[in-house]
């Protein structure tokens, strides 16, 4: 009996993170979330040991963001968290205006306590950008990902001998580095998108499509911008 409650705990905070993440949203939720992706930009920015994946950000073609991404279980685990999709052209360097995702992920095994950690994706090419805006991408199977290079010492021509379409950055308690994301499922919210836009818009019109802009949003692309090393 005991164990068949310990599963159902596991279970309740599985469906908790995943509602969560799918949770109507308040009229000020998107800009928060804005906010909240340009600090963790910022604090990515400002290790030195994150200095290659500044220079990953100068040549990807678009970054999610997620400024939370909750890990909770025992016995059944499970992740999950928003964030936001900002493309980018790494010829000119511009960017695009945010849309709105969900990542989650679940997970068996003796899992107990609970993680929150701010997760960076870049994305590397125009076909996993494409992937992501007009699918519901399965992490690792729909898209190859890798853990990212951290640490002093990592010269421009570590990046030239990556091939990976999307690479992860992670930072959890104060910590920074590399984790594995394969079997996450990253989806667009058009609600989100249509809610902050005030319009029928869904990621692939807004990152694809440039079809929009985000006034609000500068603070996010100036810190962006600020992060890229050439």
């Amino acid at each position: 009996m005991r164990m068949f409650r310990y599963f159902g705990v596991g279970v309740l905070m599985f469906l908790a993170l995943t509602v969560g993440a799918r949770a109507d949203s308040g009229p000020n939720d998107q800009q928060i979330m804005i906010d909240q992706a340009r600090s963790t930009v910022q604090a990515f920015a400002a290790q030195p040991d994150m200095a290659e994946m500044r220079r990953l950000l100068g040549q990807s073609y678009g970054i999610l963001i997620f400024p939370q991404i909750l890990k909770a279980g025992f016995i059944i685990g499970g992740s999950g968290g928003s964030g936001v999709l900002v493309g980018h052209d790494p010829n000119t360097g511009a960017w695009t205006a945010p849309a709105f995702f969900t990542m989650g992920s679940g997970s068996v095994g003796l899992q107990i306590g609970a993680e929150a950690s701010q997760v960076v994706l870049l994305v590397m090419n125009r076909k996993a950008l494409s992937a992501i805006i007009n699918n519901k991408v399965k992490l690792g199977a729909d898209a190859t990902v890798a853990v990212g290079p951290v640490g002093k010492g990592l010269g421009a021509g570590v990046t030239t001998a990556m091939n990976a379409d999307i690479y992860t950055f992670a930072r959890s308690k104060g910590l920074f580095g590399g984790i594995s994301l394969s079997g996450s499922v990253v989806q667009g919210r058009d609600d989100w998108d249509q809610s902050y836009y005030g319009e029928p818009l869904n990621a692939a019109e807004i990152v694809l499509n440039r079809k929009v802009s985000a006034p609000a949003a500068a603070g996010l692309i100036q810190a962006l911008s600020q992060a890229v090393i050439r």
